[in-house]
């Protein structure tokens, strides 16, 4: 299993992506990525953030921040991949033309419309969900076939989400009801609305009756 990095740079409402178009032979070619890499022996998760991130922009960040972890089974030449997701929104330094491909300040907003891996536009709402997440995203021949995930509560309640891709997501979990929870959708992280005690998401259409105690 190889460990790694994937590190969402934010400031002003953007994030630092690279076009992975400069390297042959590049398992993300063509596709837009966060930054990171493999961890090194002895490097903590927070430490590889912060040598990859400068090695790759330029950039140093200050005080990167652990959202989540991903395992990709199987992702590249018959290998698993464990990933540390992070972010950090303070950095000093000024960007380099990256050996890795192109960096680009990309709107927030404007990110889904980019070439991703199709589980990144998944997981990239949940940056900025308090609950810290351990996911599985499963691919075969470059397409996702499922994924699972469990959130991390602050409070100490966890949910547990599976999807299978083109099917209907299954849940299980132990509630610790807040107001909040029936504010945002909990497969893709976005804005829903109520119709008769209904929580619909507009975007991903996942459906679910209110938590209303």
């Amino acid at each position: 299993m190889k460990l790694a990095t994937l590190v969402y740079v934010r400031a002003n409402g953007r994030t630092l992506m690279l076009h992975r178009i400069k390297k042959a032979n590049d398992m993300h070619a063509g596709k837009w990525n966060g930054l990171g890499g493999k961890l090194e022996p002895g490097e903590t998760p927070e430490e590889c953030a912060i040598r990859e991130v400068a090695e790759e922009s330029g950039l140093r960040l200050i005080d990167p921040m652990l959202r989540g972890m991903i395992v990709f089974p199987q992702f590249a030449n018959g290998e698993d991949w464990f990933t540390f997701v992070l972010t950090a929104d303070q950095f000093t330094g000024d960007l380099i033309d990256s050996p890795e491909g192109v960096l680009a300040w990309v709107e927030d907003e404007r990110l889904a419309a980019l070439n991703l891996w199709p589980g990144d536009r998944i997981f990239l709402s949940w940056l900025d969900d308090p609950r810290t997440f351990s996911a599985k995203f499963v691919y075969s021949a470059g397409e996702l076939t499922k994924y699972e995930v469990v959130f991390y509560t602050p409070g100490g309640g966890l949910e547990r989400v599976r999807r299978e891709m083109g099917g209907a997501a299954t849940e299980s979990f132990t509630p610790v009801y807040t107001p909040a929870d029936d504010t945002y959708c909990w497969i893709c992280g976005g804005a829903v609305v109520k119709r008769h005690c209904k929580i619909v998401c507009p975007s991903c259409g996942f459906t679910r009756d209110c938590s209303d105690p």
